[in-house]
């Protein structure tokens, strides 16, 4: 039996009714307190609740169980959002990942000639060295439009490391075991220093309680002083010379200094002596020590050094048509979001219709930054992003150039334009803010 074909408009909702099956088939959401109990038994699920899953995994908010093994605390009020559960924004359609990906699925609005000609003259008068009639006067031989995915992975982490911090000990009180336990760095409770999730970096250092100790000097070895590096470098550890003299330079030891006319007076650096003291020590052969400060004991506390910092991926899938444009200009770029899932440990996002996006996804996950040994994952954040590109070509003559307008910003970037008269100093005066 022939079935008859589907209008576009029946097409357009069966596509955006794909949609209200997205939280079953990426992974497994838990449903908001607000929502009906029927909701995860296998019913459609309202393009509304798929929205408002969103704010479980609002970019400040902490999953509860990344406190639990590090302190003991009570529950929170808010539910724990189990290892695997993640929420997906849709933020718009999204077609086949394929090139000739129509403008309007990602929301962006076509750019007739006249807006391309302005915006490529508007990047050429801000080049000192560039000519602007290629800009003005050449034709616009071809337009084309494509699509750049920029897939990242975000993972925010926590490291710890005990240091031990040495000072001279000046008799003050001491926060040793008496006063208890010393506690281990990953017990202490940090949760008034956490930054905000997914900050570049941020670094602390706390004192561990019940961890001073009193030692001995090693380099005095309790003395409070050592021998003198000036008049006694030569003797070996724990020995010394007092009364070690030096040459007087000024008359060479004989304590008199010489005339032109044959006659002598009495130097008066060293008093005739021929001979004058340490100058560092007074010919005493000992100086303070100045690791403990002459006090002969240091006080030795653990330092727990703490960093906060986000280990990022990023992986960019161009078409032919853009693949000579750096990752840099996309990874910059204001594109569309098409997925954005935040959760302990991040799995690839499912996308009902595009395979290829889906392989895209598993491919950001895979090439996850290795995460140090002596830190713990807090959190992960995995988005992909469309980027708009408009590929132009200008031609006069037999001459021709090319140039990509690239994102919703509508960054112009262009790698060999025809009329520059710098002889290649233009990145000099860049460089310098010309």
């Amino acid at each position: 039996m022939e079935q008859a074909l589907l209008s576009g408009e029946e097409k357009r909702e069966e596509s955006w009714r794909s949609y209200q099956y997205l939280g079953r088939t990426s992974s497994s959401l838990r449903a908001p307190p607000y929502s009906s109990p029927a909701a995860g038994a296998g019913e459609e699920v309202s393009i509304e609740e798929i929205r408002s899953a969103s704010a479980l995994s609002s970019d400040r908010y902490y999953p509860p169980s990344i406190h639990g093994a590090l302190v003991t605390s009570p529950e929170p009020d808010h539910p724990r959002i189990p290892q695997a559960d993640q929420a997906i924004v849709f933020q718009g359609r999204y077609g086949e990942y394929q090139p000739g990906y129509s403008s309007k699925e990602v929301g962006r609005e076509y750019l007739d000639e006249v807006e391309i000609r302005q915006l490529l003259i508007d990047h050429v008068g801000h080049r000192c060295c560039w000519g602007s009639q290629p800009a003005r006067r050449w034709t616009i031989s071809t337009i084309e439009d494509c699509n750049v995915y920029v897939g990242t992975l975000e993972t925010f982490v926590e490291e710890r490391e005990k240091i031990i911090e040495r000072e001279p000990y000046l008799g003050e009180k001491v926060d040793g075991k008496d006063n208890g336990l010393e506690i281990a760095i990953w017990e202490l409770d940090l949760r008034s220093e956490f930054p905000l999730l997914f900050v570049p970096q941020k670094e602390i250092r706390v004192k561990v309680p019940h961890s001073d100790i009193i030692e001995k000097c090693s380099d005095c070895e309790g003395r409070g002083q050592i021998a003198c590096p000036t008049c006694n470098a030569g003797q070996e550890r724990r020995t010394y010379k007092e009364n070690q003299m030096s040459q007087c330079p000024a008359c060479y030891g004989r304590g008199l200094i010489a005339h032109r006319d044959g006659s002598d007076t009495i130097c008066t650096k060293c008093s005739g002596k021929g001979m004058l003291p340490c100058a560092t020590c007074g010919s005493r052969g000992l100086v303070k020590c100045q690791a403990c400060q002459g006090q002969g004991s240091l006080i030795a506390r653990s330092i727990a050094l703490i960093r906060w910092r986000t280990l990022s991926t990023r992986k960019v899938s161009a078409t032919s048509g853009a693949a000579s444009v750096p990752d840099e200009v996309f990874h910059r770029a204001r594109g569309v979001q098409l997925c954005n899932i935040q959760a302990y440990q991040c799995t690839p996002a499912f996308f009902a219709d595009s395979y290829l996006l889906n392989k895209f996804s598993s491919e950001v996950i895979a090439s996850r930054f290795p995460v140090p040994p002596a830190a713990r994952i807090i959190s992960e954040r995995h988005v992909i992003s469309v980027v708009p590109v408009t590929r132009v070509t200008m031609s006069h003559r037999n001459r021709s150039f090319g140039f990509y307008i690239i994102g919703n910003s509508r960054e112009v970037f262009i790698r060999d334009y025809p009329s520059k008269f710098c002889w290649g100093l233009c990145c000099c005066f860049e460089w310098l803010k010309v």
